[in-house]
């Protein structure tokens, strides 16, 4: 794959001088989809001509060509060219070349108008206009693009090849449009896991979507996959895709497998969903990592904004990150569960933030609850490092399910698979690792529960309940203690305030004080009043409470503050600058992991842990929250011990050792 990869791509040694390597692809990519096309349509030429000239209508000759050109191995073609030209008979006239490729491509059916997505025939006069069009065509005609020369899994690793080759060069960030086969492979594997016995049922018939569908390589994997367990299943893929380049490639790709092309809609997921009236047996995606959303935010907070069943009803992530929002749309496009307990399964891949970002209440914790709460995760597997093109971080996998097993209801499974990788012998761009077959083969069984419990290649699990992960943010106030001293410090702070320091006669009033010290709030403001009315300085209460945090200075020694006016009016008032927040879990010290137990469960772990060291707290029960985070990194943690002081210690020695060893041979 990689040599026909680099074949295919050497016609940049032609393109070179009058492009520049941004533009590459968009000569490339077009001309690898028409002759894929070719290499497919040849067999059935005759045939296809003849359907064409026989029947006038789409409908028509769709239905007759299905059935003319299906074999064992293919359910047949839905496309066709009413252009006599291939790129072999246009080069036969060279001064028209350009007008024949033109007229070639515009002889395919309706349902092949990918072409427009490259904006090709523009692509061809601009070949043709800088003398180029002709090694080009040379080139390309002379590719084995055929289905017994090249797979449909391997067409689609080159597509994406090539599409990485093209982003590198235009340095756009390549991975964003690849994913790695070994990645794809594995998250297939894992979705399919539970299922393998059902899929491989007489009649079978499973619909696969991708909302971030790029070429429609991970909708191939799973076709595949699904046909290699059962060589009878019927699937429906969809795919819904941003990039207009990579969503002609899938379109393509899809109708030469004889797919519905149909099925493969151009647009932006997060604005509009081109499948709003459907949902899948399986779902899978790879939405870019760390994109922001600020360019349709209008259009998501407004959906947020309706409720309901909405897509982002659940909360909004901060708008710098749009993973959780991919995650909330694949949760919701989940097929329903039916009588027989069927329902639908996603798998995505993610970077670490949506396990963790964002405190009690913000929308991200509201997602994570949204999906825990309705047991809808069923797990999440830890990638290795370095396992992307344009990345090194740390990814994960989640799985999700709508109709869990009995032994995995209310439950959430981690797999940390982080230390399962194979070195690559060469790294390609970021990634310096994959998942082989034997580590995939390890992961799964992990998740399946089948692991050799003596094998010392176990992949480390841990399973959950859904309400480990859930806590509440209690709100821990402590009593407002201040001191109040007119001294020079604080007489100038006053002068130097924007509000305080335009009020005539204050800074007289607060300078006739003295040097008399205060540790009482009320006994400081009857004493202010009175200095006030010597100078006939008035102050409003709003003006009053500005002054007392102006002037007021913490002390443990002072007495508590206490409300003045309204319903609270004597309780203690709280210090903003003490106030400090505790997480406690739901299940902490052994209560049921329910709602119910909240009051009595945050109690006592605020008199077991907070109380002893700071006797004067209260918990503000109207400023709690309930949150959700999945630690995931926490759970698997290793204590590593430092070393021995005297080993360091001997190593110090020994250096410092050779440094002066080295230092005489200099002075030598």
């Amino acid at each position: 794959m990689s040599r026909l990869s680099a074949f295919v791509w050497s016609v940049a040694d032609t393109l070179r001088g009058p492009y520049s390597e941004a533009e590459y692809g968009s000569v490339i990519l077009p001309f690898t989809v028409l002759r894929r096309l070719e290499c497919v349509m040849k067999p059935h030429r005759e045939v296809m001509a003849d359907i064409v000239s026989s029947y006038p209508g789409e409908q028509q000759r769709r239905t007759h060509l299905k059935l003319k050109t299906r074999t064992e191995d293919s359910s047949g073609l839905s496309f066709w060219t009413t252009s006599d030209y291939s790129l072999k008979k246009a080069l036969q006239d060279p001064d028209n070349l350009a007008e024949n490729l033109i007229d070639y491509v515009g002889g395919f059916s309706a349902n092949l108008d990918v072409f427009k997505s490259f904006d090709f025939e523009n692509v061809l006069r601009t070949l043709d206009a800088r003398n180029r069009l002709a090694q080009v065509v040379r080139h390309f005609e002379g590719i084995d693009l055929s289905p017994d020369a090249v797979s449909n899994a391997d067409m689609g690793d080159l597509f994406e090849n090539l599409i990485y080759r093209f982003a590198e060069s235009a340095n756009e960030g390549a991975g964003q449009f690849y994913t790695p086969r070994d990645v794809v492979r594995l998250l297939v594997d894992l979705v399919y896991a539970e299922d393998t016995e059902a899929l491989r049922d007489r009649g079978t018939v499973r619909s696969i979507y991708d909302p971030t569908v790029g070429t429609g390589g991970m909708l191939t994997v799973a076709d595949e996959h699904l046909h290699e367990l059962n060589p009878d299943a019927s699937t429906a893929l969809f795919g819904q895709e941003i990039n207009p380049r990579t969503y002609a490639i899938c379109k393509a790709d899809l109708l030469i497998k004889g797919q519905d092309p149909s099925n493969v809609r151009q647009g932006d997921t997060l604005v509009v969903d081109r499948f709003e009236d459907r949902r899948f047996d399986y779902v899978l995606s790879n939405p870019p990592f760390g994109t922001d959303w600020k360019a349709v935010e209008q259009e998501v907070k407004g959906e947020h904004a309706r409720g309901g069943q909405g897509r982002f009803a659940p909360g909004l992530p901060a708008v710098g990150d749009a993973a959780m929002l991919f995650l909330l749309h694949a949760a919701s496009k989940m097929r329903d569960v039916d009588d027989t307990g069927r329902g639908g399964k996603v798998g995505i891949v993610l970077n670490g933030s949506p396990l963790f970002n964002g405190g009690a209440g913000s929308g991200p914790s509201e997602i994570r609850g949204h999906l825990l709460e309705r047991d809808l995760v069923e797990a999440i597997v830890a990638l290795p490092n370095d396992m992307f093109y344009n990345t090194g971080i740390a990814t994960y996998l989640w799985i999700l399910s709508n109709a869990k097993v009995a032994e995995h209801k209310g439950t959430v499974r981690l797999i940390d698979a982080s230390k399962f990788g194979t070195k690559l012998r060469k790294s390609i761009g970021s990634k310096r690792l994959e998942i082989t077959e034997q580590d995939r083969e390890r992961v799964i069984r992990a998740f399946a529960g089948t692991q050799d419990e003596q094998s010392e290649q176990q992949v480390p699990v841990k399973t959950f309940s859904n309400r480990d992960f859930a806590y509440w943010t209690v709100t821990v106030e402590r009593p407002l203690q201040l001191r109040f001293e007119c001294i020079p410090e604080t007489i100038s702070a006053v002068t130097e305030h924007k509000t305080l320091g335009k009020i005539t006669g204050l800074t007289e009033a607060l300078e006739s004080f003295g040097e008399e010290r205060y540790l009482n709030r009320e006994k400081f403001n009857r004493a202010l009043g009175a200095h006030l009315g010597d100078l006939g300085v008035k102050l409003t209460p709003a003006q009053r409470k500005t002054l007392w945090q102006v002037i007021g200075v913490h002390d443990g020694k002072a007495d508590y503050c206490r409300v003045q006016t309204g319903k609270q009016k004597g309780e203690l008032e709280p210090d903003a600058a003490l106030r400090d927040t505790e997480n406690v879990p739901f299940g902490w010290g052994g209560h049921p992991k329910t709602h119910g137990a909240f009051q009595e469960t945050v109690q006592d772990y605020f008199d077991a842990e907070v109380k002893p060291h700071v006797d004067d707290a209260w918990i503000d029960w109207t400023k709690t929250k309930t949150g959700y985070e999945i630690p995931f990194t926490r759970h698997f943690y290793e204590y590593v011990p430092p070393r021995p002081l005297e080993e360091i210690d001997a190593d110090l020695e020994r250096v410092v050792g050779e440094i002066m060893e080295l230092l005489r041979e200099v002075e030598a």
